[in-house]
């Protein structure tokens, strides 16, 4: 009995000792956020006439994997719909038809681990694709293109698995954009902030 009790109490602490540990030595998260992707005020000055792309609040859903408690790579997964205007800076403004954005990217991130909070910056690359373009005053055509991502953000823990996650990121994107088939919109800024707050698990 002596020995079957102090073999259960081993067993147990072992437990205990695998449960504590483990989130430390975790290789993945997954983080869901809510996101605000924010294009600049101007993409493009057409003549006096802006060419502005729209905001846009979507979710957005990211796996991380951990080389070591410090380095891990990050492969960001979501899109978003943007309205395409122009703007006369008199007041008259003209919706040329929205599009679809998804930029898949992956960004190599430095982690700091502290007690409660684990700041990061990353950066890495994003293949953007256009796609379910709609028009409205003008037939758009956008080029696919590759950019560059920036990113600064923190987890903040919960439990041991479990964290708060606040993310900004700045994705270097341009495209080119065909009016009708005839001109040729060269090195339209799309070039958003992307602000993002949501929850994470380790496993």
């Amino acid at each position: 009995m002596k020995k079957t009790l102090l073999a259960t109490c081993v067993l147990l602490a072992g437990y205990m000792s695998f449960a504590q540990t483990k989130p430390a030595d975790s290789k993945w998260a997954v983080r869901l956020r809510a996101i605000a992707a924010v294009p600049p005020a101007s993409s493009y000055d057409l003549s006096g006439t802006d060419v502005t792309i729209s905001a846009a609040v979507v979710p957005e859903l990211d796996f991380t994997y951990y080389f070591t408690k410090n380095l891990s790579a990050e492969l960001i997964l979501g899109t978003t719909k943007h309205k395409v205007k122009t703007d006369d800076n008199h007041g008259t403004k003209t919706t040329l038809g929205t599009v679809w954005l998804l930029p898949p990217t992956l960004n190599l991130q430095y982690h700091f681990p502290l007690k409660a909070f684990t700041p990061y910056v990353g950066a890495g690359v994003n293949y953007s694709i256009f796609y379910g373009a709609k028009d409205e005053a003008a037939k758009l055509a956008y080029k696919n293109n590759i950019g560059f991502s920036t990113q600064i953000g923190t987890d903040i823990a919960v439990t041991d698995k479990w964290f708060i996650n606040i993310d900004i990121k700045k994705i270097f994107l341009k495209t080119d954009v065909t009016v009708a088939n005839t001109t040729t919109l060269k090195d339209v800024k799309v070039d958003p902030f992307i602000f993002g707050i949501g929850v994470g698990t380790r496993f």
